[in-house]
């Protein structure tokens, strides 16, 4: 954010409210999709929108949630799973297989969201979110949305 020439930080509270903003697009927009919707991949270049969903949650448990002391993810496969370019993090699952997960299933991608998003709510009205953090948490957003870009995308492709 800049107001003037200077530029501002964001503020815990303009970053929850964002974040719910840019996380609640993704759920509406799947949200008239069925699970079978979801898991199908119509081609190597397209990602699941289960896949979709669960990658941009993965990122922000990574690596906002991640940086917290003491956090450790409750399910260490969705790392493997759900990475998508990050080598850093470690290995992945081969984007031309992302169509073959089949679990997590889309009610659990949902559950997967839903506490993601809860603890990032806590950690940020905590003060636990650091100026890194923060900087982490607004690039997540981001990311989510050009993810939202591809999962029409990839719908339109996968209906067509």
């Amino acid at each position: 954010m800049t107001v003037g020439d200077v530029t501002a930080a964001p503020t815990a509270e303009t970053a929850i409210g964002r974040f719910l903003r840019v996380r609640g697009l993704t759920d509406r927009l799947a949200s008239r999709l069925s699970p079978e919707d979801q898991v199908p991949q119509s081609m190597t270049a397209a990602s699941p929108a289960a896949w979709h969903r669960a990658h941009t949650t993965w990122f922000f448990e990574e690596f906002v949630l991640g940086g917290l002391p003491g956090y450790a993810p409750p399910e260490p496969i969705f790392r493997f799973l759900f990475n998508s370019y990050y080598e850093a993090v470690g290995p992945r699952q081969p984007r031309p297989e992302r169509g073959l997960i089949t679990r997590p299933g889309v009610a659990e991608i949902g559950d997967f969201r839903a506490r993601v998003d809860s603890e990032v709510v806590a950690a940020l009205e905590a003060g636990r979110v650091d100026e890194r953090g923060l900087e982490l948490l607004e690039l997540g957003c981001h990311h989510e949305q050009q993810h939202q870009e591809l999962l029409l995308m990839d719908l339109k492709h996968l209906f067509s």
